[in-house]
């Protein structure tokens, strides 16, 4: 690195960073060239259609945060346009592949509610990562380029001011806490707005009927008092939704998006349920019909609303299909066990013994990134759902081991109907495919 380098680098986020600080007196109509050049070299236009919804929202709510959350989105993406963009390609020049996006770490597994079907309901809740490791996984995902980390569990709040704390060391990152939002008080929130980079998202399975018949009575009122409090002290903060069977339609409807935009939301995202974790069923799973429904809608609902929507399953167009494996992202757990993906609950290595650049590099998320995308159709980009035999492949080729007990049974006990539903899902989503290239051509 020449000496003039980090000056010249300096220069360039100060100059983005000061343009994005326009952001929020800058007409739309001027904002989406400027985000065009921004986001040039973003390769897939539902992508950049999404990161320019991003630019827009943050130009529309920023005044409702506190000082520290707005200096802290202004300095994401300074951040991941400038700064990590040239510590990505130096590692891509070194390795000879890009660095994950983003990375989700599981600091606990422990959780002060029990929801049936939970993904993470079968980990062992007796050994937390530590927060020291915490830290240093956080320093060396930031060494990459990665300035966007998300906070999963178990119920990462359990872990008190001390975790936040250690987010607030790192004012680079911007964190997105999953939650379920019980633990969220006065003092959290305020701790929240003071740190300004780190923002929840709290699960609800819908109004207060659906979320307590799973989460437990009662819980319903606390996330509503919690998102109060966020909104009050200037918070960041969005809801989180898993799609099942019995909610699929209702989580996309205009009643729902509605309610927790008022609420003060202003990210919403959407799960669809796989059978992994706390007592698996292929009966809880959305239909292939419902599935299709739910994208259909959500893009309704996007061109609509004030609120950024994403479905992890449904927006494979967004980021080229598959982020799983490395790729973009990666999931570790609480006992240090680095998954492929949050839902993929099989490992060969372990950060206590690897770092992350020699873990990217094993055979394991090697075999993966090899085989990705697993069909031209970008709406079928699940290797547990969509493609199944290809979880089965790699885990066989690598020895992957489950991380916990009963995870095997994603590839064994319920393979079959696993097949059967990618097959029926299979036919309908190839006809969305061809007529959405067909209207784009």
């Amino acid at each position: 690195m020449s000496i003039t380098e980090p000056l010249k680098e300096k220069a360039a986020r100060t100059k983005t960073k000061g343009a994005l600080s326009l952001i929020r007196y800058t007409p739309e109509g001027v904002l989406i060239p400027i985000s065009d050049f921004l986001l040039r070299d973003v390769n897939y236009p539902e992508g950049k259609d999404f990161l320019q919804t991003s630019l827009l929202l943050a130009r529309n709510h920023l005044e409702e945060m506190s000082p520290s959350v707005q200096e802290s989105i202004l300095n994401f993406f300074s951040n991941m346009l400038v700064k990590g963009e040239r510590k990505r390609g130096k590692f891509k020049e070194a390795i000879g592949f890009a660095p994950p996006v983003l990375i989700v770490i599981s600091p606990t597994m422990r959780c002060n509610l029990s929801c049936y079907g939970c993904y993470a309901g079968k980990y062992s809740r007796k050994n937390d990562l530590g927060l020291g490791t915490l830290e240093r996984l956080i320093a060396e995902a930031e060494e990459m380029g990665i300035y966007f980390m998300v906070i999963s569990g178990g119920e990462p709040f359990i872990l008190g001011d001390e975790f936040l704390d250690i987010l607030g060391r790192h004012p680079s990152i911007l964190f997105q806490i999953y939650t379920n939002g019980t633990l969220i008080d006065e003092h959290t929130a305020r701790k929240l707005s003071e740190i300004g980079n780190a923002y929840p998202c709290i699960s609800v399975e819908g109004f207060e009927k659906e979320t307590d018949e799973r989460r437990g009575k009662g819980t319903f009122e606390k996330i509503m008092k919690a998102m109060d409090t966020l909104r009050e002290n200037g918070d960041l903060f969005g809801f989180s939704a898993t799609a099942t069977r019995q909610n699929n339609e209702l989580i996309v409807s205009e009643r729902f998006i509605d309610f927790y935009r008022k609420k003060g939301c202003v990210i919403g995202w959407y799960f669809h349920y796989v059978p992994v974790g706390k007592e698996p069923g292929i009966e809880l799973m959305p239909t292939p019909e419902q599935r299709i429904f739910r994208r259909e809608e959500l893009i309704k609902r996007r061109a609509k609303h004030d609120i950024l929507l994403a479905d992890f399953w449904n927006d494979g167009p967004m980021v080229g299909g598959c982020i799983a494996g490395g790729r973009s992202y990666l999931h570790i757990n609480s006992n240090g066990e680095v998954e492929p993906c949050v839902f993929a609950h099989f490992a060969v290595d372990n950060v206590k013994d690897k770092s992350l650049t020699q873990i990217l590099r094993s055979p394991f998320f090697t075999e993966i990134r090899k085989r990705q995308p697993y069909s031209e159709n970008l709406l079928r980009p699940c290797m547990i759902i969509d493609s199944p035999e290809v979880l089965r492949e790699v885990v066989t080729i690598c020895g992957a081991h489950p991380t916990h007990p009963g995870a095997e049974a994603v590839i064994e006990d319920l393979a079959g109907e696993l097949d059967e539903y990618s097959s029926e899902y299979k036919v309908l989503a190839d006809e969305l495919w061809k007529r959405t290239k067909d209207s784009a051509s």
